[in-house]
């Protein structure tokens, strides 16, 4: 009887250790965060939510979520996801950084913002500071990196009104 007490008492511990190491997880974020709509960007009925949260070294974690007709939830393509500097409608804009690609299995991407395309570190605070967009693009070559499939205006760009209540996209500078 008492090894079964001992037993049950070790579970219940290494149980309760690994309920505070989840909650540990949880804790890598400052409670700072910011949600950007994403619009449809072509004939793809596709749209969703860009989320940036501060981790507590300063950093930034994108989470790109999509929903819409373009993405396979039994397939395996992926749609790159780039951030541009300028507002969504510049054409040409370069790329900024790359993000983790949608995959369309999870409909989603999660990226630790680091660094830039130049390798010069990015805090939280200077992404949500900056006049940005997100694209995601229907593919990496050929004419499928031209289609995006949703796209928005992040940090100051987000702020700045539109002409006619809806942003044109323009087409990323393509190498």
């Amino acid at each position: 009887m008492e090894k079964w007490i001992l037993g049950m008492a070790a579970a219940l511990t290494f149980g309760a250790c690994s309920d505070s190491n989840n909650e540990t997880g949880t804790s890598d974020f400052t409670g700072n965060e910011i949600v950007y709509a994403l619009q449809s960007g072509s004939k793809y009925d596709v749209s969703g939510t860009a989320t940036i949260k501060e981790k507590k070294d300063g950093t930034a974690d994108i989470s790109v979520t999509l929903k819409g007709d373009a993405l396979d939830p039994k397939g395996t393509a992926e749609f790159p996801v780039h951030l541009h500097l300028g507002d969504i409608s510049a054409p040409d804009a370069d790329v900024y950084a790359l993000l983790n690609p949608v995959t369309g299995k999870t409909s989603g991407s999660d990226t630790n913002l680091t660094q830039v395309a130049d390798e010069s570190a990015i805090t939280y605070k200077q992404l949500v500071a900056l006049d940005a967009c997100l694209k995601i693009h229907l593919g990496a070559s050929g004419p499928d990196r031209d289609v995006i499939l949703a796209g928005g205006n992040i940090g100051a760009a987000a702020t700045k009104p539109s002409t006619n209540g809806r942003l044109g996209l323009g087409v990323c500078k393509s190498e």
